[in-house]
């Protein structure tokens, strides 16, 4: 067989724009082949083997401790900034903190639930009602500290599990009314009105206006146990969202729900993983997908690590996202078979980007 075919796959074209059919696995030869251009690209393609050594690597902070970091090719991950980015460019409401002004609980945090929109920049912009506790906290607390009106939104993505397992950011910086004059203004009742219907009905109210949330300082928690760190400014705001940011939830429902025996296949034989207690993946993006991993290491002990699977090429789209996961599936099942392909000095699944990321972060 060409050594091309070994990097063929069967690619299954659904009509839900996310939805994933599990592999029927079978011989090699009675699948429908299509061809994949592995052209010039931006991502190199690191293998198992070698990904720890990388020389292009960032340390990965887990849990705030470095103690136990791995060092993570910079090519299969998002940097940090494009996670923050993606969160507040997906999430359109939060929790916003102010500084309590009422008597009994002054200089407390008080928190309340706002819908947002971002500004080209990434900055928070939020309609409020000037009778809102939290407006009349910010414009007292200003007035009482010389003009300065800090606050802190923060934002979380939704999760099947619920709880902790899901990432969140956390802005904090100055807030101030736009002026009507503002440069942007049209832009942002345009991407307001689009993003929450019911803001056509207020916001040429005199009780209603816009106000602008200016960091001075982001946090980003990637998850339980998994990634949290500091984000600098400029670089949240030059960064973009990921491609996949508003699929990439249903796509790991769907996995996670339908792709068991396949998700099985990949611990085994790719992550090299016994004794499978349970995997699910946890998130996916144009780079790649991030899975969990609990294990049986004796009768009394459970295991649970943390995994990142690399695309060998940035996705493009949500087609583009389905046909690299089943690639993966793919080969895991062929090296699970003991598939050798001729004229390819390359084993199934041996080239597939893989790197632990947090060793026993529930254990």
């Amino acid at each position: 067989m060409p050594t091309a075919m070994k990097h063929f796959m069967l690619f299954f074209l659904v009509s839900s724009a996310v939805g994933f059919t599990g592999i029927s696995h079978a011989p090699a030869t009675s699948f429908l082949f299509s061809s994949h251009n592995n052209g010039p690209s931006s991502i190199s393609v690191v293998s198992s083997s070698r990904v720890r050594s990388s020389l292009t690597a960032t340390p990965l902070v887990v849990n705030g401790d470095t103690s136990i970091s791995s060092v993570v090719p910079n090519n299969i991950r998002l940097t940090v900034c494009e996670k923050a980015r993606t969160v507040t460019s997906v999430c359109t409401s939060g929790t916003l903190c102010t500084t309590s002004q009422s008597e009994g609980i002054e200089g407390a945090p008080f928190g309340s639930f706002v819908d947002f929109v971002l500004d080209d920049s990434g900055n928070p912009v939020i309609l409020m009602n000037a009778m809102s506790m939290h407006t009349m906290n910010i414009r007292e607390a200003s007035e009482q500290d010389r003009g300065r009106k800090m606050v802190t939104l923060f934002a979380q993505l939704a999760g099947q599990s619920g709880g902790q397992d899901v990432s969140r950011c956390s802005i904090t910086g100055t807030i101030e009314q736009i002026p009507s004059s503002s440069e942007d203004i049209a832009q942002i009742r345009l991407r307001y009105s689009i993003t929450h219907a019911y803001a056509d009905q207020v916001m040429d109210s005199p009780k209603f206006a816009f106000y602008r949330l200016t960091p001075a300082k982001i946090y980003y928690v990637g998850g339980f146990g998994v990634q949290s760190q500091w984000v600098p400014v400029d670089e949240y705001q030059n960064a973009r969202p990921d491609v996949l940011a508003r699929y990439a939830a249903d796509i790991v429902q769907k996995l996670n729900r339908d792709s068991e025996e396949d998700l099985t296949l990949v611990a085994v034989h790719l992550l090299e993983t016994p004794n499978i207690e349970e995997i699910k993946v946890t998130s996916v993006d144009r780079l790649g997908m991030d899975v969990r991993v609990t294990n049986r290491v004796s009768r009394k002990k459970l295991t649970t690590n943390e995994y990142r699977i690399g695309f060998r090429i940035p996705v493009i789209s949500v087609e583009d996202a389905k046909s690299e996961i089943l690639k993966v599936f793919q080969e895991a099942w062929e090296k699970g078979q003991g598939y050798e392909w001729e004229m390819d000095d390359e084993l199934p699944g041996s080239s597939v980007p893989v790197i632990k990321v947090a060793e026993d972060s529930l254990g």
